[in-house]
């Protein structure tokens, strides 16, 4: 069946986008630009998650009244280069007020449901003054709370979205207006049923905006990041990355999936179930191009791209002597699943289960929070040994399970390197290795110029 697309782009512009004025007026005229565009989604501006996280974790009053001095600041000096700051700012005083009045509350008494109310406002702020500056340069636009739209369960701090309500609300509340008018809305956050904020994870914009395309099956999600596309890997680690112009939808999954930050690893699951492509390109350089990610790519090559995810912790679960394996592993990961924490890179023995724990996308809680639930679930069935500090080095390819040189490729790179963990075979594509924290950046640099510098593995075909 052919699928029918509406004419409408969804564009989505990141921290470093929207960071002061003149950040948001180059976003706003790459919105201006594409006539195509009629939906907005942005994050907070650059450094305002991290203080309002900081906040809602209670703090010394001296301490909050640094920090909500440091966002107003941040905020009024946008404010103030707007030709009319009045149409705004009583709006934006507001949330203001709130987020100090939500800091205190947080200084009694915390909660993820409290830091997700007061984590949202990032982007409410964010969104009010990118709606005035689109005003006053001519555009008709509407500002839109995403909470309205984004239906979510009650998981806080990483909440899941509800595909069928927010299907519906966008039919009602969003697809009305962007036949006229530019509506411009908040990545990142969403209401459960209650009513209550909820968040979708840091870096949850991406997925906000994929969201909204399959949606209103749009026709492409742009987003719109400090960087011109996605790389062979973090160009600040090796300033050799080249560009990787066009990428498959599982190919860039894997890789946000496992640690390359220009991609939220959601993101791409809604696209891909309508098939909508995603542009990812530089606000700061619109005209230097990007990559697209669709959903197959001609010729790929086997070796496409290294990513790393950091702050990673080894976890290994020693079976009690008097349990059988097949009772013990099926406890264990009912109660990971009461926990609702996912065990990546899972091996099994007749002595126990080892698992990666990762919690770098949740907005509330930390590793050393979900060890403490861990331990306390855990302890009566098993005996935890924990090791911190770890980062997990991924190959993301081509049917990677049928190349016969991968091992000699990879391996001989990793001499000197204390690898705690590998896993292969699960997934045809990928490929990855668990090293020390502080060996991750070298073992990248030597794989990456054997797999995408040197001349001889430039041909290497799928």
């Amino acid at each position: 069946m052919t699928r029918i697309y509406s004419p409408f782009v969804v564009a989505k512009f990141g921290g470093t986008s929207v960071a002061n004025f003149d950040a948001m007026s180059r976003s706003a005229s790459i919105v201006l630009a594409d006539p195509q565009v009629r939906v907005v989604v942005l994050s907070a501006s650059s450094g305002v998650t991290n203080l309002l996280v900081s906040l809602s974790e209670g703090l010394s009053a001296q301490d909050r009244s640094d920090k909500i001095e440091t966002l107003r600041a941040l905020t009024h000096a946008i404010l103030s280069s707007l030709k009319q700051p009045d149409a705004v700012r009583p709006s934006i005083d507001t949330l203001l007020d709130s987020i100090t009045r939500l800091a205190d509350q947080a200084a009694q008494a915390s909660s993820p449901a409290l830091s997700d109310e007061l984590v949202s406002h990032g982007e409410l702020l964010s969104t009010l003054l990118f709606t005035a500056i689109l005003s006053e340069r001519g555009a008709k636009a509407n500002w839109l709370d995403a909470r309205e739209i984004i239906r979510t369960d009650s998981h806080f701090g990483c909440a899941e979205p509800d595909i069928t309500a927010i299907a519906q609300q966008v039919q009602t509340r969003l697809l009305p207006h962007v036949e006229d008018s530019i509506v411009v809305t908040q990545g990142f956050i969403g209401s459960d049923a209650d009513g209550r904020t909820t968040t979708l994870g840091r870096g949850g914009s991406d997925y906000t905006a994929s969201l909204l395309g399959e949606a209103l099956t749009a026709s492409r999600v742009d987003i719109w990041t400090d960087v011109a596309g996605i790389y062979t890997t973090d160009p600040r680690i090796v300033p050799q990355a080249q560009r990787i112009d066009t990428l498959s939808f599982s190919e860039a999954s894997d890789m946000a999936a496992y640690g390359a930050k220009v991609l939220h690893p959601a993101t791409l699951m809604p696209a891909m179930r309508k098939n909508i492509p995603v542009f990812v390109g530089s606000s700061k350089n619109p005209e230097a191009g990007g990559t697209r990610v669709c959903r197959e790519t001609e010729n790929p090559t086997s070796y496409r791209a290294l990513a790393v995810r950091r702050k990673q912790t080894l976890v290994k679960c020693r079976r009690p002597d008097a349990q059988s394996s097949v009772e013990f592993n099926a406890r264990i990961f009912a109660l990971l699943a009461e926990l609702r924490l996912q065990a990546e890179l899972v091996s099994t023995s007749e002595n126990g289960i080892a698992w990666i724990l990762d919690a770098t996308h949740a907005t509330s809680g930390d590793d050393g929070d979900l060890l403490t639930s861990l331990q306390e679930k855990l302890a009566a069935h098993c005996v935890l040994e924990v090791e911190s500090g770890l980062a997990l080095m991924t190959l993301v390819g081509h049917r990677l399970s049928q190349s016969e040189r991968l091992c000699r490729d990879v391996f001989s790179q990793l001499d000197g390197c204390a690898v705690r963990m590998v896993c292969h075979g699960a997934g045809e594509h990928n490929l990855s290795v668990l090293l020390p924290g502080e060996s991750a950046d070298s073992a990248v640099k030597m794989l990456h110029k054997r797999l995408f510098e040197q001349t001889e593995a430039q041909g290497y075909a799928a």
